[in-house]
């Protein structure tokens, strides 16, 4: 069974690589906007030659949403989110490997939810037709789109997380055997 894994590995595991980096070049360019609007529109506050527009405070809360949702799927991926361990050093460790699978199929049950709620909220008339209040030719689409988002990472990367999970509880087996 290892020889199976390893296989399945080596061909899925460089597409998990390449979105990861994606992910994480788009979570950098999102963090350098912000900044630079951020930027902008403080010093457009002090000194007069530099504009202080509008839609900023919308556009940087917008683009933190974005890079919160977007860096939460890569905690996915490198197991780094938040989690209740305080049984697991009670429990058996095959206990706990399994226990981690369920939770690792709740989290994609969240992202499968996430995916098709969000789809039919971007696709609502209040996001169709809702605009920024500060960026009138800006569709609200954009501030419902992170949700679908999300949702997608989180299924791509949680399907790594069982595959790699599965992969721990056939390696402990064969061990056993």
């Amino acid at each position: 069974m290892p020889g199976f894994f390893t296989a399945l590995g080596k061909i899925f595991r460089p597409i998990y690589d390449w979105t990861d980096k994606i992910i994480m070049n788009v979570c950098k360019l999102l963090l350098v906007a912000d900044v630079a609007i951020t930027t902008m529109s403080v010093a457009g506050r002090y000194i007069s030659f530099i504009p202080d527009p509008a839609w900023s405070e919308q556009m940087v809360l917008t683009l933190m949403v974005y890079m919160a949702v977007l860096s939460a799927t890569l905690a996915i991926r490198k197991r780094a989110h938040i989690r209740m361990t305080a049984f697991d050093d009670y429990l058996p460790p095959k206990l706990v490997k399994y226990l981690d699978l369920l939770s690792d199929f709740a989290v994609l049950a969240l992202g499968v939810i996430m995916l098709i709620y969000g789809i039919k909220v971007c696709q609502s008339p209040l996001a169709k037709f809702g605009r920024y209040e500060s960026l009138p030719q800006l569709s609200r689409v954009w501030m419902y789109l992170p949700i679908p988002v999300a949702g997608a990472g989180m299924i791509i990367f949680e399907l790594e997380q069982i595959f790699l999970r599965f992969e721990e509880l056939f390696s402990l087996n064969e061990v056993k055997e």
